[in-house]
């Protein structure tokens, strides 16, 4: 069954075009580089995965409750709509979320790739091209895995929401070499990183639990990435230039914000879209999701020099300036840790139910 075949509604365009812009630059300087860079792209080597063999793939995972969502978790909790629905209705809605959400991880890996693979070609320092070559890499494996998901798991998907398609749009059309950082690595990435550790860290359900503790992994690296080259160039930046940058970071993060109601699966069952705006909007759970969804790009604006006055205004008018203080290398470390303890995990209960098997054999032998 074709992709197409599984949307909930057919994309608008079966092939999105975004025109080039901006120059491929070459650097005929091959000895150097910056040590902190050099280090990252040699972590970027050594941590290459096989999403095919890493990840436990025959695990079940039921379409209906895929994630292990609380009834509080959902939109409509409380609602008239969600007295009037069965334990069928119910489980369908838990499906399309999940769908939704799901969906839009993988638009956005896609995104990445093609982001990653533009800043080989534009960025003008061959330490940042080798790095991005290894990111690029990455973002294909990550789209792999949730298209696989996606396909095999919960046979559904979303079309690309439509704030999600203008922010990428946005980034890519942009002539600028440091723009694909901004949009991408900053913006994009650290808003997905935040989503999918709320899901890593409150689902009871392994196959996710993998998926998603061995992406962040990788996008842990890829946000410290975007840290070091954006640091470095923006403080060769006029008040005037950071400024522009500014607004880009305010109009993506109004953008990134909005794209999180998920309206498009309420209106697919059957609510009015300012109806299903106004019941996203007074969704407490919702509310608290959308702050933390910042916890990872706020820090990092601070981090790479982006915070004049009109920029902490907008993080004040969101509710997410206090968040500029977060210990993002901390995050990024527990990022790494859990994957690498979820590994440890599995490859015991592996060994341990081989030795049981092994037992088990010689015990039979024996008896016979």
């Amino acid at each position: 069954m074709s992709t197409h075949d599984l949307y909930v509604k057919a994309p608008q365009e079966p092939l999105w075009q975004v025109p080039a812009s901006g120059a491929a630059r070459f650097s005929w300087e091959y000895d150097d580089g910056r040590d902190r860079l050099l280090a990252l792209y040699q972590k970027g080597k050594d941590k290459q995965w096989d999403g095919a063999t890493r990840i436990d793939w025959d695990l079940e995972v039921d379409p209906y409750d895929p994630l292990g969502t609380p009834d509080e978790a959902m939109t409509l909790y409380g609602t008239p709509h969600w007295a009037k629905m069965t334990d069928r209705d119910k489980g369908e809605l838990r499906l399309h979320y999940t769908s939704w959400q799901f969906s839009q991880f993988l638009h956005g890996e896609q995104g990445a790739m093609v982001c990653a693979a533009r800043i080989v070609e534009s960025v003008p320092d061959l330490d940042a091209k080798f790095y991005s070559a290894t990111q690029t890499m990455d973002e294909a494996r990550h789209a792999e895995i949730y298209g696989r998901f996606l396909h095999e798991k919960l046979g559904m998907l979303y079309p690309v929401n439509d704030n999600l398609q203008a922010l990428l749009g946005d980034t890519l059309r942009d002539s600028r070499w440091d723009m694909p950082y901004l949009g991408m690595q900053v913006l994009i990435e650290g808003l997905a990183l935040a989503a999918f550790g709320m899901i890593r860290d409150t689902t009871d359900k392994p196959l996710p639990k993998q998926i998603l503790a061995y992406v962040m992994q990788d996008e842990a690296r890829h946000v410290a990435f975007g840290r070091m080259a954006l640091r470095d160039y923006y403080r060769q930046l006029s008040d005037a230039e950071l400024k522009e940058r500014e607004e880009f970071v305010i109009e993506g993060c109004y953008l990134m914000r909005d794209r999180l109601r998920g309206v498009e699966v309420l209106e697919n069952f059957g609510i009015p879209k300012k109806e299903a705006e106004q019941l996203s909007e007074e969704s407490e759970f919702l509310h608290l999701f959308r702050k933390l969804l910042f916890s990872r790009i706020v820090p990092c604006v601070k981090d790479i020099g982006l915070w004049g006055e009109r920029l902490q205004k907008a993080y004040v008018d969101m509710g997410v300036f206090d968040l500029g203080d977060s210990n993002l290398d901390l995050l990024m470390a527990q990022d790494e840790e859990i994957a690498e303890q979820l590994d440890k995990e599995r490859f015991a209960a592996e060994e341990a139910a081989r030795v049981a098997e092994v037992e088990r054999a010689i015990e039979a032998g024996a008896s016979s």
